[in-house]
Order: structure tokens, then C-alpha cells, then sequence
């Protein structure tokens, strides 16, 4: 088909979710690496980020004095104050407005437009779809799109189409990769939202689903608009409510139910959170399963990679689900991870599930299995009534392809993993030996080390000087010479770095 002709080669490697960090440095910079910033910039992009609800802190604007040494270093301070409020805020931080202002050089691309081109080649060979319009930052990721679609002979069906550049944990193959796309229409499970069209080259992939006007998980937890953006739906919710307990019960075992059919597949997931958790009734059906096959990074990634025992790809569905039941009980995500006490919930069985992946314990020792989280009773009483039959026939072939991409995605995550270790390590070193109480403690060990050299070259100096008279009274012929200048004691400080 004349989908994708001539597309761009390769993968991105750039992980979109690792969070950026920015320091600024001067108030005015020529460094050729260094972003220049003025305060029009943070203006502009403050008021794009109106649409998520939030106060956020930018100083205000002032025309009298703003060239004052004073006003400038506090402008410096409140701008800094700024960029740390967004960078630390898990939404804002992976958005497509704080990416760019943040990272020019990598996000300059009009991801929307590469989308719209790729798509309307897919229509030149397959005219019986028809796009009705763009859906506009429904989604988090920068790299993916969506439209709202519809069928020539049955024009009142609606239906989503989604598009997505391959990511960096794409090891998988250009053929097996565009042959388990493939199978995805052919996957049918109760909990598994079902795939209407999908097809791939080697460099993205395009997928149909039927359009659910009730929206998903976490559309129905924050009473939100499946059409309206993911800023302006997500990130400060009027009302925070959690769900009811047997809600909380029943889309619990429904969603851990297909994680299980999905490990015993050896088919990687590693996307779980409430945006890709379909509603359908009192049914919750799984969504994008193709990302894994993209290699696309996870929602939360920038939270398990921080611990060094979540290093499976079913560890982190289970870490994941973790997030999912603390926004399920509690109506909104937790402020950090780990979490250190919990709030009041409907039952202590909520609770157990909640420390057996959330908690300082569960992070630093390792998760538990999807079968031991099924056996808990919060879940374990749970009748399901569904009478379809789980179907996905994958060909040996590609199962072993599946092997050796999920073991290379482990692979770059625990490499992460490391690195992070490493750094915090560093880090941790690093204000150790800068801080004051360590100072003083080197200056006390560098005087008395100083004192002990003094000492030790007065003992060796009056040695010599016995020896010397020693020799004079015993009538040696050695000539005779005054006696040598006391060594003056050592002024050397050991410094260590800090």
C-alpha cells in the first residue's frame, strides 16, 4: 500500500520521558550551548499552559527598574523557581510545550503535520476511511496522534485512529515488528480493547479502533471529556473522588486478569495507567499494546527506573498497577513515589495491594507477582462473569522474537537503572564533603596532622643532633660542622573535593 512511502529510516532515540532539567545561569549569555531565554518566552509559554488549570508561580512583569542589579538577581531567582515547579510536576514536565522550551534542538519537529502526511498517504490506497478531525492533544506523548474517523458506507460509526514514530526500545526486527502489528486485529480477549485495523513500516505505525464517547479509566475518575485535551483534562482536577470499593474490586481483577494472559504470552506490555484502560460498561479493556512492539517508552518510566529491583517487564505492569489502584482509591495520583503512609481508604485490603507496590519496602526488595496480587483478597473473591474466550495465536517464530526484545528492553532499562545509582551516589558524595559539618572536620584532621608532622620532624631533628655530639666526644675524625637549622613544621592541608 502507498502508506509511509519514503518514510524517515530508523527509530528515535531519544526517551521523551526522561525529565529535563534547566539552571539559569546569567541573566544574559552569548555561549553558543547556551538557550537564550527572555521573559516574553516564559510569558508565552506560561499562558499555553493555562489550559492545565494550574497557578503557576512567573514572576510578574515590571517596565520600571528592570535593569536594577537587585530586581535582576530576584527575576533570576523567581524564573529558576518557575522552571522547577514544571520540571518537577510529572504531567507538565512531559508536554510538548515544556519539551520545546526547555529543548529546542530536539523538539523543533510539527509532529502534528509529520502525522497528517503519513496518514493522508494511507488514504491514497484505502479510500474507504475517511478522517472527520484531528484530535488535539488528547494523548501525553509528543509522538503520537490521533484522529477521529469514519467509514464512507456506514457514516455514523466513529472511529479513532492513532499514529506513532517507533521509539527507542524498538529492537525488534522490520519484518517480525510489521507481522505482529498485524496480528493485533486478531486478538480477542474480554479485557482487551479490540483493534480494527493496524498496519507498519519500519519507521511508525497506524491503528483503528472503534471511538468509546464514554472515554477511559481515568476519564470517568476525573470526570473528564475523552475529546478535550490531556492538559486540560488531567492536570488539576475540580473534583477528587475516588472510585467505590467494588469498582475498585472488579476493574482491579479485570485489568490483572489480562496482565496475566499477557505475561503468559511472553507478550511485553510495560503501558499501564488509567489512560489506556478503556470503559466499556462495567468492563475495563486494555489499550496499546502496540507500544511495546514501537519500543515506545512508558508512562512512568521516570518513576521505576529510580529502583533498581523493578527491572522486568512484569514488574513494572505490577509497579504500574500500583499507580493505577492509588488513583483508583484515592482519585488522583500520588505525590511521590515511594509512598511513606497512606491515606484512610474504603478497606485495608486496598491498602495491602497499595504497599505491596508502592511502599519503601516493595521498591528497595522487588514486586510482587500479577498471580500473588490475584490471590489477595481484594481481589480474590471477585466473581467475573465474561463468557469469551481468550484468543492470540502467536507463531513460535515471533514468540522468540518477543523473547529477545523484551530481554534488550530490560537490558537498557537496568543500564538506566545504574547510571541513575551512580549519579545519586556521586551526588550524595558530593554534598557529603561540601557540607559545613564535613569541612570543619577536615580543617581539625588537617591541623593535627600538621601538629603530628611538626612533632615527628623535631624527634628526628634532636636525634640527629645527639648522634652528631656523640661522635665528636668519641674523637672521630669527622670534620667538624655547626649544627643544622631545626625543620620548620609542615603547613601542607590534605583538601578533599568537594
Amino acid at each position: 500500500m502507498a502508506f509511509m512511502e519514503k518514510p524517515p529510516a530508523g527509530k528515535v532515540l531519544l526517551d521523551d520521558t526522561v525529565p529535563l532539567t534547566a539552571a539559569i545561569e546569567a541573566s544574559q549569555s552569548l555561549q553558543s550551548h547556551t538557550i537564550v531565554r527572555r521573559y516574553s518566552d516564559f510569558d508565552l509559554l506560561n499562558n499555553s499552559l493555562q489550559i492545565a488549570g494550574l497557578s503557576l508561580p512567573l514572576p510578574p512583569k515590571k517596565l520600571i527598574g528592570n535593569m536594577d542589579r537587585e530586581f535582576i538577581a530576584e527575576r533570576q531567582k523567581g524564573l529558576q523557581n518557575y522552571l522547577n515547579v514544571i520540571t518537577t510536576n510529572h504531567i507538565l514536565s512531559n508536554c510538548e510545550l515544556v519539551k520545546k522550551f526547555l529543548d529546542p534542538n530536539n523538539y523543533s519537529a510539527n509532529y502534528t503535520e509529520i502525522a497528517l502526511q503519513q496518514v493522508s498517504m494511507f488514504f491514497r490506497s484505502e479510500p474507504k476511511w475517511e478522517v472527520v478531525e484531528p484530535l488535539k492533544d488528547i494523548g501525553w506523548r509528543i509522538r503520537k496522534k490521533y484522529f477521529l474517523m469514519k467509514i464512507k458506507n456506514q457514516p455514523k460509526e466513529r472511529l479513532v485512529l492513532s499514529w506513532a514514530d517507533l521509539g527507542p526500545d524498538k529492537y525488534l526486527s522490520d519484518k517480525d515488528f510489521q507481522c505482529l502489528i498485524k496480528l493485533l486485529p486478531s486478538c480477542l480477549h474480554p479485557y482487551i480493547y479490540r483493534v480494527t485495523f493496524a498496519t507498519a513500516n519500519e519507521s511508525s505505525a497506524l491503528l483503528i479502533r472503534m471511538f468509546n464517547d464514554k472515554g477511559t479509566l481515568k476519564d470517568l475518575i476525573y470526570k473528564a471529556k475523552p475529546k478535550d485535551p490531556f492538559l486540560k483534562k488531567y492536570c488539576n482536577p475540580k473534583k477528587i473522588q475516588g472510585l467505590e470499593l467494588q469498582q475498585i474490586k472488579t476493574y482491579g481483577r479485570q485489568i490483572l486478569e489480562v496482565l496475566k494472559f499477557l505475561h503468559d504470552k511472553g507478550f511485553p506490555y510495560g503501558h499501564l495507567h488509567a489512560s489506556n484502560v478503556m470503559l466499556d460498561g462495567d468492563t475495563c479493556r486494555l489499550l496499546d499494546l502496540e507500544n511495546s512492539l514501537l519500543g515506545l517508552p512508558s508512562f512512568y518510566r521516570s518513576y521505576f527506573s529510580q529502583f533498581r529491583k523493578i527491572n522486568t517487564l512484569e514488574s513494572v505492569d505490577v509497579h504500574c498497577f500500583g499507580h493505577l489502584l492509588y488513583e483508583m482509591t484515592y482519585g488522583r495520583p500520588p505525590d511521590s513515589v515511594p509512598v511513606d503512609s497512606f491515606p484512610p481508604a474504603p478497606s485495608m485490603a486496598v491498602v495491602a495491594v497499595l504497599e505491596s507496590t508502592l511502599s519503601c519496602e516493595a521498591c528497595k526488595n522487588g514486586m510482587p507477582t500479577v498471580s500473588r496480587l490475584l490471590q489477595m483478597p481484594l481481589f480474590s473473591d471477585v466473581l467475573l462473569t465474561t463468557s469469551e474466550k481468550p484468543q492470540f495465536k502467536i507463531p513460535t517464530k515471533l514468540k522468540e522474537a518477543l523473547r529477545i526484545a523484551k530481554e534488550c528492553i530490560e537490558k537498557r532499562l537496568i543500564e538506566e537503572q545504574k547510571q541513575i545509582y551512580q549519579h545519586r551516589r556521586l551526588t550524595r558524595a558530593q554534598s557529603h564533603h561540601g557540607s559545613e559539618e564535613e569541612r570543619k572536620k577536615r580543617k581539625i584532621l588537617a591541623r593535627k596532622k600538621s601538629k603530628r608532622s611538626a612533632v615527628e620532624n623535631s624527634e628526628e631533628h634532636s636525634a640527629k643532633y645527639s648522634n652528631s655530639n656523640n661522635s665528636a666526644g668519641s674523637g672521630a675524625s669527622s670534620p667538624l660542622t655547626s649544627p643544622s637549622s631545626p625543620t620548620p613544621p609542615s603547613t601542607a592541608v590534605e583538601h578533599a573535593p568537594f
